[in-house]
């Protein structure tokens, strides 16, 4: 079995202005370096191996830090960037709810019918999360392991490993600064992944 601790970046000024971020590099903020080191007193008895980040700036700095800090390796999630908002990127979450009303409710109720103007479908996030979990399950069948990742990718993390439903993902856009533990049994996965 392997335990997987899903990390959510620390927060940015993006996150704190209710902001769609997307795949645009925004770093961490004074709260999300505050965050972040929190969260290292919090990760100290996990005995994580390895950290593995998402390519994107606050999910690099938190996973950065936290592996210097615990002395552990670090390692870059290649074709892991997070959702391709399009236009939305840089919009204020409440923007997009007054101005369009049907897709923000769409968003909330089922996600994946929805392709932000000029972005990425939820489902083409979906398959690069299960690629790049299927191969990290592979390397990794014992131990913990840390995984910095952005919402919505976490929460695509977290159905593709425990079949959860996705839920609101307007709420958890705003997630950050925290971690969760999961154990899994890779070969589960593997197989049907």
């Amino acid at each position: 079995m392997v335990q997987i601790i899903l990390i959510h970046p620390g927060s940015t000024d993006f996150d704190q202005q209710r902001r769609i971020q997307g795949i645009l590099d925004v770093p961490l903020n004074e709260q999300g370096a505050a965050e972040v080191q929190r969260m290292i007193e919090e990760l100290r008895g996990q005995n994580m191996e390895v950290v593995y980040a998402a390519c994107c700036e606050p999910a690099m700095q938190t996973a950065q830090t936290i592996a210097q800090s615990l002395e552990i390796k670090l390692r870059k999630l290649d074709r892991m960037q997070n959702l391709n908002y399009g236009l939305w990127q840089g919009t204020a979450i409440d923007e997009v709810r007054l101005k369009h009303p049907k897709v923000y409710r769409q968003w909330q109720e089922q996600p994946e019918l929805v392709c932000p103007p000029e972005g990425e479908m939820l489902s083409q996030a979906a398959q690069r999360v299960e690629q790049a979990m299927t191969r990290l399950l592979k390397r990794h069948k014992e131990g913990a392991i840390g995984l910095v990742v952005p919402e919505p990718l976490a929460s695509l993390v977290r159905r593709f490993l425990n079949h959860a439903e996705l839920g609101d993902l307007w709420k958890v856009i705003g997630e950050h600064g925290r971690w969760e533990l999961m154990t899994i049994e890779p070969e589960t996965l593997v197989h049907t992944g």
